[in-house]
């Protein structure tokens, strides 16, 4: 699908939400990026919000390789957080910013179709197969949903459920989800931001930022466990954008005014851009 104005996805991470500076960088950098004419599609999960209502309610929060095992109590949760709880705050923040903010989800008009996932290896996990629970698999996107929205001047904001031809709600990891709505909306540019906002050789020093990531030492830094946890699945789905439709992707974060455009003019000052060597 072709766009006038060149196009950004952008995930946001829950933790993104609880912290005022990221919120206001993101109300900032969201307006710059709208005044220099692109396009903004937002995407949102709520892990940080889920594992807090999963303690407060005595249950355990499982993930396997920074995939999360959810069961149907944990679907029920994952439902209010995002849904709700994630969703409506960005957008109210993003609206008090003066963004045209729209809220929805995946299941809303199946914008996101899904399939639940079948039970998958993890190299953790030795030869034997897990299966994830409530989870789903993106089928397919109804990008002119998106398109529409857009078109009215709108930055649309999509919390990341799924829904199954049944009518099932499934959860679906946001960075997952991402990549397959920037892939549908041939996105320019996919920014993945998160509370560190990039890849370090060392975690404690934010010197040592990784400013550009090829796949190979990628693949290096998961080996010696540099890159991990939740880190894992986002640079796994960063590489899969990269070799579809996607034309650039890179992990920042939004506390830094300006630094969104910075990288969607082709600068490396920020974050780590990735690609494919």
């Amino acid at each position: 699908m072709m766009y006038q104005s060149p196009l950004v996805v952008i995930k946001i991470g829950g933790e993104i939400v609880l912290d005022t500076r990221q919120c206001q960088g993101l109300v900032d950098n969201i307006q710059s990026l709208l005044d220099a004419n692109w396009q903004v599609v937002m995407l949102h999960g709520g892990g940080v919000q889920i594992t807090t209502l999963q303690n407060q309610l005595g249950r355990e929060s499982t993930k396997i390789e920074g995939r999360r095992i959810t069961t149907a109590g944990d679907l029920q949760i994952v439902k209010q957080v995002i849904a709700g709880e994630v969703n409506v705050d960005l957008v109210a923040t993003l609206i008090n910013g003066g963004i045209n903010a729209f809220g929805f989800h995946g299941a809303s008009a199946q914008l996101i179709s899904a399939t639940r996932r079948e039970p998958m290896l993890f190299p953790s996990c030795g030869k034997h197969a897990i299966d994830l629970g409530e989870v789903g698999d993106v089928v397919s996107i109804r990008s002119s949903i998106i398109s529409t929205l857009l078109d009215e001047g709108m930055v649309p904001v999509i919390a990341s459920l799924g829904i199954d031809p049944h009518g099932c709600i499934l959860n679906i990891n946001a960075d997952t989800t991402a990549v397959k709505l920037a892939t549908a909306l041939s996105a320019d540019l996919l920014l993945f931001v998160t509370a560190i906002g990039g890849v370090y050789h060392d975690i404690n020093d934010f010197q040592s930022r990784v400013s550009v990531l090829p796949q190979s030492l990628a693949r290096k830094l998961t080996d010696r466990e540099v890159i991990q946890g939740g880190m894992i699945p986002k640079i796994t789905e960063a590489f899969n954008a990269l070799a579809s439709t996607v034309g650039r992707v890179a992990i920042l974060s939004a506390a830094s005014k300006g630094a969104f455009l910075s990288i969607a003019n082709g600068n490396i000052n920020y974050g780590t851009t990735l690609f494919i060597d």
